[in-house]
């Protein structure tokens, strides 16, 4: 009627019920939360394959974004072609049936078909978010029922999604990831969804698919069972495995994300596996006296290597580890043999965190071997940080440092000019094709170990003991070192874009 004061949007579709308010908050609500969880969840079973860079991170953001832009836009222009309670439940269930089974295929996938990884990762996230998105504007479309209430409804409903995502982040990020694996968070999420699938479709009009979906997810729960590249442990930060030594003996490996960090020998402490081990510890042997004790600080811990060799060879020394995740300080107690092993003393904390606390000039050494990933956390390779390692150092100490790269070695330049800026004397270990002593078609890169100082150190000494330890290492400093980090860049808090500076990983290398 034309003197009316609202007109009619949509007419009401025939069914059991109508969608009520609070029916419509929870579903935009959870469906949003759901994203959220599944782009997060996604990061952490990535990892292991990708690695946890500022690469795979924006990667996943970019593609979840995708699914939520797709999602919401087609979501829209289906609910005006099609009565939207005809699409809720199946865009819940069939969400729910691709999160159940995203751990299986992913991992299956990066086994035994690495090739195709990004594709059906994309497709793992692009499909349960797209799916998930588009229940907000079919919410919607049933909500308008009066022109008037359009912007009330429309606002509503987007800010009921906006918390719903806030509080999927919150969750996952604090409480799911570290009480549960990724594979039964999402195991559970696509049951939940299932479950809210068939209560819809048995509310509005007795849809049959609720079944079909349940045995989907089943299948994607035992199927988890089955496929490779699982975890000994999920950490808040890594899927970790601890690898017993294949010939025997009490050796083992700590594998995190696929990488191998750390080799502990349980009954001997001093068998040092990693090159680059070997490498620090002939800095340490020949900076300092032998069998004199030391006051340490380490950044990152791993399988504690290091302060348990120095804890060995140089009783009465006091290692502090500042290791950011708690998960690896159990697996080192539970699995590793760690127990109360005097002078280590081991705080869950973030490395540069960690560097504020200590009192000036209180350090003889600061080991820096934290790594996400294969890179070494940002914020502990800029020219602030380096100025607080060297305010926790007394006027003899030394700053060892664990660097990889690879190809052109931009990151290892560049962090090797920083270090220039901030101490008097830097030196570099590592092979000599790596460190500009061989043919540069010779260098493939991999672990290098940097040290710095404001005191001589005998270099000699340290390329016998890396002689000694048959590491193949060798040095390079003075106007050879300028030569070969060149107009490499500085990294500083305000700019430090190490994930762009490294060059390709190659898995054939390790750690």
């Amino acid at each position: 009627m034309t003197g009316s004061s609202s007109s009619p949007v949509a007419e009401s579709t025939p069914g059991r019920v109508g969608l009520g308010p609070r029916a419509a908050a929870i579903l935009v609500f959870g469906s949003s939360a759901a994203v959220l969880v599944v782009e997060i969840v996604a990061l952490r079973l990535l990892a292991p394959y990708l690695g946890l860079t500022l690469e795979t991170s924006t990667l996943v953001i970019g593609i979840a974004l995708t699914a939520i832009a797709f999602g919401s836009w087609m979501g829209g222009h289906i609910a005006d072609q099609v009565d939207p309670r005809r699409l809720i439940g199946p865009s819940l269930g069939v969400s729910g049936a691709v999160v159940a089974l995203t751990p299986s295929v992913l991992r299956s996938t990066a086994e035994w078909a690495p090739a195709v990884l990004l594709v059906i990762a994309s497709l793992t996230i692009l499909v349960p978010g797209a799916l998930l998105s588009a229940v907000t504007p079919f919410v919607t479309k049933l909500r308008l029922t009066n022109l008037a209430e359009t912007g009330s409804v429309v606002g509503r409903l987007s800010g009921i999604g906006t918390v719903g995502a806030i509080v999927g982040t919150v969750l996952t990020g604090f409480v799911l990831v570290s009480r549960l694996p990724v594979s039964g968070i999402l195991l559970g999420l696509g049951a939940l969804l299932v479950a809210a699938s068939a209560w819809i479709e048995w509310r509005t009009r007795g849809w049959s698919g609720a079944p079909a979906l349940t045995l989907v997810v089943l299948a994607g729960g035992l199927a988890v069972t089955a496929a490779p590249g699982g975890c000994d442990v999920e950490t808040k930060y890594h899927c970790a495995r601890v690898v017993a030594n294949p010939d025997g003996g009490n050796g083992r490996t700590l594998v995190l994300d696929g990488l191998r960090h750390s080799y502990v020998d349980v009954d001997d402490p001093t068998q040092l596996k990693f090159a680059y081990v070997r490498a620090i510890a002939s800095v340490v042997d020949a900076a300092f006296p032998q069998r004199e004790p030391l006051v340490a600080h380490h950044l990152g811990g791993g399988g504690l290597t290091l302060p348990r060799y120095l804890a060995a060879t140089r009783p009465g020394t006091h290692s502090l580890v500042s290791e950011i995740d708690g998960g690896v300080v159990r697996i080192n107690r539970e699995q590793l043999g760690l127990r109360s092993q005097a002078g280590v003393d081991v705080r869950v904390e973030d490395g540069r965190l960690g560097l504020r606390r200590l009192e000036t000039g209180s350090r003889d050494l600061v080991i820096g071997d934290a790594f996400g990933g294969v890179s070494v956390p940002w914020h502990l390779t800029t020219a602030e940080a380096m100025a607080d390692v060297r305010r926790v150092l007394n006027e003899e100490g030394l700053y060892v440092a664990n660097l990889i790269d690879h190809g052109g070695m931009d990151f290892a330049r560049a962090e090797v000019a920083t270090l220039g800026e901030t101490f008097e004397h830097v030196a570099l270990l590592g092979e000599p094709a790596d460190i500009g002593q061989g043919p540069a078609a010779d260098a493939v890169g991999g672990n290098l170990v940097v040290l710095a100082s404001d005191r001589p150190v005998d270099l000699r000494a340290v390329q016998k003991a890396l002689d000694a330890r048959r590491t193949g290492w060798r040095i390079t400093t003075g106007q050879d070192l300028t030569s070969w980090t060149g107009d490499a860049q500085l990294l500083t808090d305000d700019h430090a874009p190490v994930d762009q500076l490294l060059q390709p990983y190659s898995p054939q290398s390790g750690r």
